[in-house]
């Protein structure tokens, strides 16, 4: 893990960042147990946060977004320019896209929502250790979501008319020479159109290039 020091049992400073003090008490029982010998640094406001930060680096930071003096976010910030020694979580309530992924941009590295039972939270937490980020489900749901939707369309590639010709006589088991004779063109050309055809296909070889053929109506299932 990120921030943890070199002896697995002896963790270093986890600063926690919440208003709450019930939820600050909560937080703090489920680092606890997550860490066996954790030492605490109990933050109720930002600018208290801050201050710490200025005297010592933790290895683990939980971060509450929504605070008296301003958002957690100017922590995490702070705080991103030592990922390698320090692991980021939120823990909120909020789960809708701008909260989730402004404090992902801002350096987070784990998201966790207030409501998940303690017991799920500790084990989400020690995670960590095995390199396991810190996210309840319906985050990791929606940071998968999102990039499904973000991702762009790869359209088909597109053939000429000519292009199309020689695949379907290739695919048919023709040599690029009977290829040429066909269409009466010279082999250099037959072989030219050959080579754009795989490059545009991204395959390389007849038996790909049949497939393709096949899957386009060029050819049917007989010239397999």
């Amino acid at each position: 893990m990120s921030g943890y020091n070199d002896k697995m049992n002896s963790p270093g400073l986890a600063l926690i960042l919440e208003d709450h003090e019930d939820a600050r008490a909560w937080l703090s029982a489920a680092v606890t147990a997550a860490f066996p010998g954790v030492e605490l640094a109990q933050c109720p406001t930002l600018e208290s946060a801050l201050s710490e930060l200025d005297r010592q680096v933790p290895w683990l930071a939980i971060v509450d977004l929504q605070l008296p003096d301003g958002s957690g976010l100017r922590l995490i910030e702070r705080l991103s320019v030592h990922r390698d020694a320090c692991t980021i979580v939120v823990t909120t309530v909020f789960e809708d896209d701008a909260h989730v992924f402004a404090a992902l941009r801002a350096g987070a590295q784990g998201y966790l929502l207030k409501d998940e039972p303690q017991a799920s939270v500790v084990t989400m937490l020690a995670g960590i250790i095995e390199g396991r980020p810190a996210l309840s489900p319906k985050i990791a749901r929606r940071v998968l979501d999102h990039f499904h939707r973000a991702a762009p369309e790869v359209p088909e590639a597109s053939l000429t008319e000519r292009e199309q010709d020689v695949l379907a006589l290739l695919a048919k088991g023709f040599t690029v020479k009977k290829v040429a004779d066909l269409l009466e063109i010279s082999p250099n050309t037959a072989a030219g159109y050959v080579k754009t055809i795989y490059r545009k296909l991204q395959v390389s070889s007849r038996a790909e290039a049949t497939l393709e053929a096949r899957r386009r109506g060029l050819i049917g299932d007989q010239s397999l």
